[in-house]
């Protein structure tokens, strides 16, 4: 290690950290994150992450990463599947040390500086209160397909509130919830994995075979490396979501053993469902007819109907409509936890950080179930602003792995190998390659002048507005003279 990788393990580790950080040490903040009760097992610790990270993208947006590569998506979504893996086994390790609601976050801060700590925090809450209001939207225009005339709007209202009703109740009522909804989502993907081998390969009548992988015009890679590497920025904001395990710690019953476990058991479950669900998606349909641009019909449900289930567009549209709650529901969690993270850290009010009797941030939660509310109206009525808030929540997704990454990398400079429970194996060699392609991928994004340039449009200034936010909190805090 003397050589190339240490050398660009200690520039990453230099250009992160500064000082001793004697402003915060990792007692200080397990501490002042107490009050929430440990009530989630590990079984609803998995099936959370699962949900946080299979939504409706699955089911309904993987046209747009398909149009972009073709067949080469598989490819795509592997290496977004790599990325997620470094980023998965780097955050296990600091999650069994520091066992915090503020997670990556409080990593951040401990890490690498409390302005990265404070920025990370906020911009992951905004990325959230958007998924949520498009996913609330998304939840009301699915219910129109049963009751076709009635308001888009009072479906959203409507789920949103009682989503929030059992956030606000024990922890244990909300893993509950959200196993249920992300089983539904689990046993969709199987199924339609199952039928849709076999209705490649050809059982009980003759079989499509794989000619749409190469016998189109272009190939298997149509569009080249250059859509092969788009479609890895849309295999990552896919997998985006899998970090919510880390801040389940806070209320896990048993985090030592239960969040390591978890996290590595859903990296490979993600990666298996989103790389075999969209090879059996490309091999049973052309590419051409479920890329983006000529999106007419899911493709789950021609592999539903083509395999003889009946019902097959009522069945998907249940599946994609528990994929968005399960989806909101997560996200309500998240959003929730980071502003109580963020009030327990000094960077908001004060009366965020309460807990209830049962151990739940009520007023990060209500507050949080506002902005939802109000991303969601943004969304149904001004669609042009809604995509520049969406572009703050692609930037703040890119940014929180990142984040991750570099506090990692800070963190295992601060403690031995061999005292740590949990060890990412490679390091620091899949760190630094999650992060050179991380960085690439935002850059790529503010290059791009049709889709991706929105994220750093506006992402930039929402970096500044949240910085001055930090100086004006510091200065408010500094002691007098």
């Amino acid at each position: 290690m003397s050589t190339g990788p240490r050398a660009l393990y200690d520039l990453a580790y230099k250009s992160a950290v500064h000082g001793n950080h004697a402003i915060l040490n990792a007692s200080q903040a397990e501490q002042r994150e107490t009050g929430l009760h440990r009530g989630l097992t590990r079984a609803q610790v998995i099936m959370i992450g699962l949900g946080g990270a299979i939504g409706t993208g699955l089911f309904m947006g993987s046209g747009m990463a398909i149009g972009y590569a073709g067949p080469a998506v598989i490819l795509s979504y592997a290496l977004a599947g790599f990325v997620a893996v470094c980023m998965v086994f780097s955050l296990s390790e600091m999650a069994v040390v520091h066992p915090t609601a503020g997670s990556f976050g409080t990593y951040a801060e401990l890490y690498l500086n409390p302005w990265a700590g404070m920025v990370v925090r906020y911009s992951y809450w905004m990325a959230q209160v958007i998924a949520i209001g498009a996913e609330a939207v998304a939840a009301g225009v699915y219910m129109t397909w049963w009751f076709p005339g009635s308001p888009v709007w009072l479906w959203s209202l409507g789920f949103a509130a009682v989503l929030l009703y059992f956030n606000s109740r024990s922890v244990s009522n909300f893993g509950t919830i959200e196993y249920w909804f992300a089983l539904i989502k689990v046993v969709a993907i199987v199924l339609f994995i199952l039928l849709g081998l076999a209705a490649i390969i050809g059982v009980g009548r003759p079989g499509v075979g794989f000619h749409n992988l190469t016998g189109l015009p272009g190939g298997f890679m149509p569009h080249g490396l250059h859509g092969l590497w788009m479609a890895v920025i849309v295999g990552v904001l896919s997998f985006n979501g899998i970090e919510v395990i880390a801040v389940t710690s806070g209320e896990a019953e048993d985090p030592v053993r239960t969040i390591p476990a978890a996290l590595r058991s859903m990296a490979a479950r993600l990666f298996l469902f989103y790389v075999l669900a969209l090879t059996v998606v490309v091999s049973f349909v052309p590419w051409t007819q479920t890329g983006a641009t000529v999106v007419t019909q899911s493709p789950f449900v021609r592999v539903l109907d083509y395999s003889g289930v009946r019902a097959a567009a009522g069945i998907m549209n249940f599946v994609v409509l528990s994929a968005a709650l399960s989806s909101m529901n997560t996200n309500v969690y998240l959003c929730s936890r980071m502003l109580f993270s963020l009030s327990r850290a000094g960077y908001a009010p004060r009366f965020l950080g309460r807990v209830s009797s049962r151990g739940t941030p009520i007023a990060a939660i209500a507050l949080s179930g506002l902005c939802i509310l109000l991303a969601a109206g943004l969304s149904r009525f001004t669609p042009l602003a809604y995509n520049y808030l969406f572009g703050v929540a692609l930037f703040g997704a890119m940014l929180v792995w990142i984040s991750i990454l570099l506090s990692h990398l800070s963190f295992r400079r601060r403690h031995r190998a061999q005292d740590l429970p949990v060890r990412m194996p490679l390091f620091p060699w899949m760190q630094l390659a999650g992060l050179t392609i991380l960085c690439a991928l935002l850059v790529t994004m503010g290059l791009d002048r049709e889709v991706w340039y929105v994220s750093w449009l506006v992402g930039v200034p929402w970096i500044a507005l949240v910085s001055v936010g930090y100086l004006l909190a510091r200065r408010r805090s500094a002691p007098t003279q």
